[in-house]
């Protein structure tokens, strides 16, 4: 039996082998293109990984950022990147990165935690769809969609636009 082990590895510790295997993992995952990198358009500043037989088998990034909501500016932490090998999926891998990620982001300055995306996974955490309208500095072709919010300090969710002031997570 494989023995799994968590590791939280801040940004500036990412090892080349690291972010090779997080690279690998999220081309693998996704049908969106990487360009053979460990993030999408930017770095994050946390990664969460999952390790099964010393490979990285799950991995979930989390950042910190300040965007403004309505006019109001808001610190929030943003979920980005999270994926599971196929291999070893429905292990309850993802939703252990995800529960650690959680605990992460409220321990931060962060007053929510956002994410774009719909898995049950989410919804099971806690997080809720919000509709508030998004823009955003549009580094690829595409609109942000899926919208969802995790309260962490129990502050409610401010109406209005959503500035990312920037790419999404």
């Amino acid at each position: 039996m494989t023995r799994h082990t968590f590791d939280q590895i801040p940004e500036m510790q990412l090892s080349v082998a690291d972010e090779a295997a997080i690279s690998a993992l999220l081309a693998l995952c996704f049908t969106t293109d990487f360009g053979g990198r460990s993030f999408f358009t930017h770095h994050h500043h946390l990664r969460l990984v999952m390790r099964g037989g010393g490979a990285i088998i799950s991995h979930v990034a989390l950042m910190l950022r300040s965007v403004s909501i309505g006019g109001q500016r808001v610190t929030v932490a943003g979920l980005a990147e999270v994926a599971t090998d196929p291999a070893h999926r429905g292990q309850g891998h993802a939703a252990t990165l995800l529960s650690a990620a959680i605990e992460a982001a409220k321990a931060s300055p962060a007053a929510f935690l956002l994410l774009f995306g719909q898995a049950g996974l989410y919804g099971a955490a806690g997080f809720r769809a919000v509709a508030n309208p998004v823009t955003q500095l549009n580094l690829q072709s595409g609109a942000a969609s899926g919208l969802m919010m995790l309260a962490l300090q129990g502050k409610p969710w401010p109406a209005g636009v959503l500035d990312l002031r920037g790419p999404v997570f």
